[in-house]
């Protein structure tokens, strides 16, 4: 029997979803594959995790969705606009990139001055530029940094911090690359209130399988270059045989099927099947 996440698990979704990947394919220059026709559909407000193995291609895949990298075949729309190199200025405002390294997005001579370069490069100033820059820090909860240079935070506060660089873009859709790695674990509380909190549609690859839980009520799982399972998160990280062939593993001890995310928000297509190379794959079901 295959498992399907229903209005049962999560909240369905209405309209069109903010994200649509179609048949995405991408090969690097050497020659290797690293995507084979990723279909994608994500929803106004849900909170996914893209998991999978090193080398899966997740990486290569949201570099896509902000034009970072230009698709060998298939296609990637953000709220039904095309991502073009004729509409890059708007597709990168409209998905916002945190990458693993805070380091790579700071590079300002103050905090503020860091959160308002995006916003600034769009044109804004003065009054406006300085509200979106406060309240942008407000939501990750380093307002009183605003006039502190970067590299005299901590690593946890120079995450948040990079967080607020793209939440001052007002995107759509906030995509984040391992956000918990490097974390300690107040830091990493302290991360997961402040994207709990957040109004927006959230993309996050991690290997941090229990954040995912945490954090996400859906997971995509990617595997090279293809999606071999898309549902409910707690019914991906239980189904042992999935994981085992995906090279994912949980922590010891640490039971899905015992845990829920803290905050099951957010809305979510009507029906997400679990499925395998092309085929529906069979989840275990408890006994």
């Amino acid at each position: 029997m295959v498992v399907e996440v229903t209005a049962d698990h999560a909240r369905e979704g209405t309209g069109a979803p903010v994200l649509t990947v179609d048949g995405l394919a991408y090969a690097y220059p050497d020659g290797h594959q690293a995507l084979y026709g990723v279909n994608l559909e994500v929803w106004s407000g849900e909170r996914v995790a893209l998991l999978g193995p090193n080398g899966a291609g997740k990486t290569t895949f949201v570099l896509h969705l902000n034009g970072i990298l230009e698709a060998g075949r298939g296609t990637v729309e953000v709220s039904g606009m095309a991502v073009a190199k004729a509409n890059l200025a708007e597709i990168r405002r409209r998905v916002g990139l945190v990458f693993q390294d805070p380091d790579d997005q700071l590079f300002m001579p103050t905090v503020a001055d860091d959160v308002a370069f995006g916003p600034a490069n769009l044109g804004f100033s003065g009054a406006e530029l300085a509200a979106k820059v406060e309240h942008a820090l407000e939501q990750v909860g380093m307002a009183d940094y605003a006039k502190r240079p970067p590299h005299h935070l901590s690593y946890g506060q120079r995450r948040r911090v990079a967080v607020a660089t793209v939440l001052a873009m007002q995107p759509e859709i906030l995509v984040l690359d391992e956000p918990s790695s490097n974390l300690d674990p107040q830091s990493r509380r302290e991360l997961s209130d402040i994207l709990l909190a957040l109004d927006i549609t959230i993309l996050m690859v991690t290997h941090d399988l229990p954040y995912a839980l945490e954090l996400c009520p859906r997971s995509v799982v990617l595997s090279e270059g293809v999606i071999v399972a898309d549902g409910e998160t707690g019914q991906v990280l239980s189904d042992e045989a999935l994981m085992r062939a995906h090279r994912l593993e949980l922590p010891y001890g640490f039971d899905p099927r015992q845990l829920h995310p803290r905050r099951y928000g957010g809305s979510c297509p009507p029906s997400v099947d679990i499925c395998k190379t092309g085929q529906r794959h069979q989840l275990q079901e408890d006994t």
